[in-house]
């Protein structure tokens, strides 16, 4: 058996919650393999909308397994308030849900130190979303961090202590007012903790290839997009985590020959949240229009997210980086009642005309080259059948498709997991 993985193309808020949700039938596991609860995965169905950020997007099969890889960094608050939200649901989290060991945990002081760091540098922020993510990966790779495993020792007070008190003294380096009470910070976090001993903890590598041995199906669900991935993304407007392919097999303990299928989500048109470089950028009534017909702010973070057109010098590029074999278009519905369409399949870059993803694609290197096609004006949130898709969104499909060298197999066209359509 292989695992199959499931990962963002662009630069985040694809849609990989709602694909995870109607892909889950088909698999035993479901495994997020990094990232943290900066990342929300929205689903919705029976007229519910759910939105997760560290709980894997199968938690609302019965049959399903769902595993917190070693990559993914846990913040007990956070993740116990998930917790709380799936009680009503009568979801058995404590038999459904398993978390690695290995896993990083954010601690009070990571958020602290985040906000810290983001204030002192102005107007060159990144645009954090102040989730303590990055200090968090930055003590993992300086090997100070704590782990979910350390919850089961008995010096683990001692331990954060030890931290926290090295945080704070950081925070303090940074010269910026950030009002905090640690007591009351810590009292929460504590108490959550205890609530997160009482589910199983597992050596999760161990765990998912023993089930590969077993013939148990798997999914891996990535967070997040390719673009943000720390070394392959738009450095330094990225994450701290690898995003990519590759990420699944050190998030999660499996290797490059154990991945089969890699399915890869994109927006039929192109967003970004925070900071950094897009080159196909709207900044007029058409980015309006996009931007509130597909309700784009963050599930998490409620930013409004920065909308432009589908951009295939950048998907072309994370098909690559990622061995993409399928992929999955969603939000087709968004560009109805657009005359024009628009999509970049090239840039003009210091006098030379390129279809790779080059070093700089700020403004003042990069200019996009357009092809126009003809829009639709049908109401695709009713359809269930490619038969009934218009002509134009057929065209605009199958240019894409030829583009990228990779089959569309799914198009959504609307945020239901019954909106969904199989090509």
């Amino acid at each position: 058996m292989a695992v199959d993985l499931l990962l963002g193309l662009q630069w985040g808020d694809e849609g990989k919650g709602k694909i995870v949700d109607v892909l889950t039938k088909n698999y035993d596991i479901i495994a997020r393999f990094q990232g943290g609860p900066n990342a929300g995965h929205t689903l919705e169905f029976d007229g519910i909308k759910h939105v997760l950020r560290t709980i894997p997007s199968g938690i609302f099969h019965e049959q399903s397994i769902n595993v917190i890889g070693n990559g993914v960094v846990v913040d007990p608050v956070v993740f116990v308030n998930e917790l709380k939200g799936l009680e009503q649901f009568n979801i058995d989290y404590k038999k459904k849900l398993i978390l690695s060991r290995k896993a990083h945990l954010i601690l009070p002081t990571h958020r602290l130190l985040d906000a810290a760091s983001e204030a002192s540098k102005g107007k060159a922020k990144i645009g954090s979303t102040l989730k303590g993510i990055g200090p968090t990966y930055m003590d993992k790779t300086g090997r100070n961090g704590l782990r979910v495993g350390d919850l089961e020792l008995d010096d683990f007070k001692e331990r954060y202590r030890a931290l926290a008190d090295k945080h704070e003294e950081m925070i303090s380096f940074y010269k910026v007012d950030i009002e905090y009470d640690l007591a009351e910070l810590e009292t929460e976090f504590f108490a959550a903790v205890e609530t997160l001993k009482e589910l199983t903890f597992i050596d999760s590598e161990e765990f998912l290839n023993k089930s590969l041995r077993e013939e148990k199906t798997i999914l891996a669900e990535g967070a997040q997009g390719s673009l943000l991935d720390i070394d392959f993304g738009t450095y330094p407007f990225v994450t701290s985590s690898n995003t990519t392919a590759a990420g699944a097999c050190t998030g999660l303990g499996v290797a490059p020959n154990r991945i089969g299928e890699v399915f890869g989500i994109f927006k039929a048109y192109t967003t970004r949240v925070g900071s950094g470089p897009f080159p196909t950028e709207l900044f007029d009534a058409t980015g309006e229009k996009m931007a509130k017909i597909g309700n784009e702010f963050g599930a998490v973070t409620g930013r409004p997210r920065r909308c432009g057109w589908l951009d295939l010098v950048a998907l072309r590029y994370a098909v690559q980086v990622n061995g993409v074999t399928q992929l999955m278009m969603m939000k087709g519905d968004v560009l109805s009642g657009f005359e024009t369409l628009k999509v970049c399949t090239a840039y003009k870059y210091k006098g030379e005309t390129i279809e790779h993803l080059p070093y700089n694609i700020e403004p003042e290197n990069v200019t996009p080259i357009y092809t126009e096609m003809k829009g639709w004006n049908a109401d695709l949130t009713k359809m269930t059948s490619v038969d009934e898709f218009p002509e134009e969104l057929v065209a605009y499909i199958e240019f894409l498709e030829k583009e990228l060298e990779t089959p569309i197999k799914i198009v959504s066209v609307g945020p239901d997991r019954t909106q969904t359509i199989h090509r």
